[in-house]
């Protein structure tokens, strides 16, 4: 079971036995996780999305036997299935959501002595608009780039060895 998550999300919740490699990393390395698995891969993100794309990405070069976990860690939880928790964050929605709305917010508010700064807000709804028709998000992955929201780096050559000792 592959994580695709930030670490700093797999350490706030994760499914116990499951291996932490972030997207960016499976899409770096995926050549490198083709010489493991002979046995089905399921693939979990929060929601699904994430994990949709790191099939996408791992099938393309050619690996068999995926699967995405429906509805994610989300999914999980709601159906009382074991997770391991860590320190309690926000999630990456929920501090996108934060950082929308107050921009939004001090752009109005400036806006009354400031002629024009409304128009960061407007730009703003139009990223919030297209990340939802588009789902994807851009500001959830510029977030997700600052080190609070990193969390330790994930050493895929320690997680590629222990995917080879379990065969």
């Amino acid at each position: 079971m592959l994580d695709v998550r930030t670490p700093g999300e797999f350490r706030t919740t994760h499914i116990p036995g499951s291996y932490n490699v972030p997207l960016n990393a499976l899409r770096e390395h995926r050549t490198e996780l083709l010489a493991h698995p002979d046995e089905e891969v399921v693939l979990v993100c929060r929601s699904g999305q994430r994990a949709r794309e790191a099939e996408r990405s791992l099938a393309d070069a050619g690996l068999p036997n995926l699967r995405v976990l429906e509805g994610g860690i989300v999914a999980r939880e709601e159906s009382g299935a074991p997770v391991e928790r860590g320190p309690e964050r926000w999630d990456m929605e929920r501090r996108v959501r934060l950082v929308a709305g107050s921009v939004v917010l001090a752009t109005g508010l400036i806006g009354i002595a400031v002629p024009g700064i409304h128009l960061v807000g407007t730009s703003i709804g139009a990223g919030l608009t297209y990340a939802a028709l588009s789902n994807t998000c851009a500001m959830g992955v510029l977030l997700s780039k600052l080190p609070y929201n990193r969390g330790p780096r994930t050493d895929l050559r320690t997680v590629l060895a222990e995917l080879r000792s379990t065969r």
